[in-house]
């Protein structure tokens, strides 16, 4: 965590959040400016937010892979919790939840913090959704079965499985060059920044360019040229910082960037797909200005597997 290239990086980040910061107050301060009062909001208030998620990330990774885990093991706890909450349960449910929560997710994460991936790939799409639907069916509740069973299956596949990809870069073998782990925690810090670079570049360039919605019942935000423009940014932003994902040449940080924002893009209009399905905003109210836990990590979810699986291509690496 000490090395140059990590200090350079974390530097870096603090410097545009401060900048960015500065702008904000700016613009609260002189309305005159001709800005939208609400955009001026909003930005201000997920400023907030990337500050708290910034310092919790900055603590875990200061504290070692362990307390990394543990952290995405707790986010992912709340954000299942969260995403299962939103849609009502029935009794024949909650012993099946029950050992979801309190056994299925944590012991998933001690495989992840174990490097065991011959074991954690498989074991909550396979074993845990086995179990799932035996222990419904056993409840003797037959109502809306699959319906019942195939949210559950849902929330730990999107909330705990896939999310769980993103501490699990800190296992992935990468080149010597990297001094100690600090080069897994740069890989890891390069994907969170990806994401949350290429959520903010969906929203600017679809307020500045956008004419052309997604799909308009799902979100009234996302346009196809803010998907191009994110997606073009995002590549441009790993092309530049490729030197702080150390298996990664320009062009393949580029492209891993290019499809971090897809991702990202398709995953923030599948939980707003559902949102929409619930007749709700946000999945809670947990971290301020951003919503919940699951508001904030749903492109993280579908982006982190693939940028995970991208990483072992690159460095020719077995988990």
């Amino acid at each position: 965590m000490n090395d140059p290239r990590t200090i350079a990086l974390i530097t870096g980040v603090l410097a545009l959040l401060t900048a960015a910061t500065g702008v904000g107050q700016f613009l609260k301060r002189h309305p005159d400016r001709g800005l939208d009062p609400a955009a001026v909001r909003t930005f201000n208030s997920r400023l907030r937010g990337w500050w708290i998620l910034c310092t919790v990330l900055a603590a875990a990774f200061w504290l070692g892979t362990t307390a990394t885990v543990v952290l995405f093991g707790l986010v992912s706890f709340w954000a299942l919790r969260e995403f299962i909450t939103l849609t009502p349960t029935r009794k024949g449910d909650h012993r099946a939840l029950f050992w979801v929560f309190f056994l299925f997710t944590p012991l998933h994460y001690v495989l992840v913090g174990m490097n065991r991936y011959d074991i954690f790939s498989v074991f909550l799409p396979v074993y845990a959704t086995l179990f799932v639907l035996t222990r419904v069916a056993v409840a003797g509740d037959y109502k809306r079965f699959l319906e019942r069973t195939a949210k559950i299956q849902a929330g730990l596949v999107v909330c705990v499985y896939c999310l769980s990809f993103a501490p699990a870069l800190l296992q992935v073998p990468i080149p010597a060059a990297a001094t100690g782990r600090s080069g897994n925690f740069r890989l890891l810090f390069f994907l969170i920044l990806l994401v949350q670079f290429a959520d903010c570049m969906q929203y600017v360039w679809s307020r500045m360019l956008g004419r052309r919605l997604v799909a308009a019942a799902v979100s009234s935000n996302r346009t196809w040229e803010g998907l191009l423009g994110s997606a073009t940014s995002t590549a441009l932003l790993a092309a530049v910082l490729w030197w702080a994902a150390p298996p990664f040449q320009p062009w393949q940080a580029a492209l891993a960037g290019l499809i971090v924002a897809v991702m990202g893009f398709a995953g923030g209009m599948t939980m707003s797909a559902i949102k929409r399905d619930r007749g709700v905003k946000d999945y809670g109210t947990l971290v301020v200005g951003h919503g919940g836990v699951l508001d904030r990590i749903d492109s993280m979810c579908f982006a982190a597997p693939v940028f995970y699986h991208i990483t072992l291509l690159v460095t020719g690496a077995k988990p």
